[in-house]
């Protein structure tokens, strides 16, 4: 009877069970790259890799600012290829999702995964310059897109891949022997385009631009409000880059060493970049003084003064970030801490690992 009675209350009080959780929808980002090899053989891996295969371009390359996981119907898919606009190198396009696919081609052995990674490093390889640079799109599109792109990483990214892939550091280590040279190859080239492209002045070594030109190397624009100048932000993953180069030339040395003294020499001191409500609620960000602050860096420099630089859609020079537009101020990061952890943990590290190692002649 007792059980009878117990087995009531529990029907009773079913529906009111706390159902579990439903798993976290997945996201498009290089957290993906980190998901065990089984996961690739489950459903959600096997749909996540046929979506990103999807979005791959005939070219070979893949767009940028695209959930690659969304589902997508074929007229959405075909708009987002129409006029090249789908293979960039911007905004980690085309490298991430081929790395991804190349952490699936490792895991599952698809054979599909492979045929894509290597339309994709074809692409790569067929996109760089003779002079070692890379664009931000190709096949080339007018404008700045075609301007060598250290913007955002563009160039960093693709030459960070190459690397790998030359080494045949996994997951590509099933890539075949002949593109592991080609990757070699441009690898190489590329980084005499960054060394070709350091900006020198007064006989130093400096930093870099945003963008140089694809012809002439010299300093590039980009957008209206991104001019030929000295990048306190794109500059110091170009530094990264060659300070991973296992047995430097004396010319990547003094590149870095060139790049090192000029970030030291340009911080704006005490002043930090707070956030202050508009009224309505809004957010701006303005420029605040604080003895206290840590070292800040302006995204621009003006090239032979390395004065802070600021513009707003108009491409007019400013020297105060509080004559910029609001919606510029608000919508664009034109300051940056990074060059901070490169100067004091990046740089140091660096020093002593070259001690141990004979530089190239």
């Amino acid at each position: 009877m007792k059980s009878l009675l117990l087995l009531a209350l529990l029907a009773a009080f079913a529906p009111l069970a706390v159902a579990a959780p439903a798993a976290a929808p997945l996201m498009w980002n290089r957290n993906l790259l980190r998901q065990p090899p089984e996961w690739f053989a489950s459903a959600a891996g096997r749909a996540a890799v046929d979506q990103v295969l999807r979005f791959q371009s005939t070219a070979g390359g893949w767009p940028k600012n695209v959930d690659l996981l969304a589902p997508i119907d074929d007229a959405a898919l075909a708009e987002i290829q129409r006029g090249g606009k789908a293979n960039t190198f911007d905004n980690q396009g085309t490298t991430l999702p081929l790395r991804f696919i190349a952490v699936a081609a490792a895991a599952t052995d698809d054979a599909r995964c492979r045929i894509a990674v290597a339309r994709g490093l074809d692409y790569i390889l067929a996109s760089q310059y003779s002079n070692g640079g890379f664009p931000q799109f190709f096949p080339l599109r007018q404008g700045y897109y075609s301007r060598i792109t250290y913007n955002d990483g563009a160039m960093v990214n693709v030459l960070e891949l190459l690397r790998d892939v030359a080494a045949a550091k996994p997951p590509f280590a099933f890539v075949d022997a002949a593109r592991r040279d080609r990757a070699a190859a441009a690898v190489a080239r590329g980084i005499d385009c960054i060394l070709r492209t350091q900006i020198r002045e007064h006989g130093r070594l400096t930093a870099w631009c945003a963008q140089h030109d694809e012809h002439t190397l010299a300093p590039a624009w980009a957008r209206a409000y991104e001019p030929p100048s000295l990048s306190g932000a794109e500059s110091v993953g170009l530094v990264r880059f060659l300070m991973a180069v296992e047995k430097p030339s004396p010319e990547i040395v003094a590149a870095i060493e060139g790049a090192v003294a000029w970030f030291r020499a340009v911080p704006i001191a005490g002043r930090r970049v707070k956030s202050v409500p508009k009224p309505g609620g809004k957010p701006d960000a303005v420029l605040v003084a604080d003895p206290a602050a840590p070292p800040l860096w302006a995204r621009f420099y003006e090239l032979g003064t390395h004065r802070p630089l600021y513009m707003d859609r108009d491409s007019k020079p400013l020297y105060d970030f509080s004559l910029v537009s609001y919606e510029r101020r608000s919508g664009y990061g034109y300051h940056t801490t990074s060059p901070a952890d490169l100067l004091q943990r990046d740089y140091p590290a660096w020093r002593t690992r070259l001690a141990s190692v004979s530089p190239r002649q």
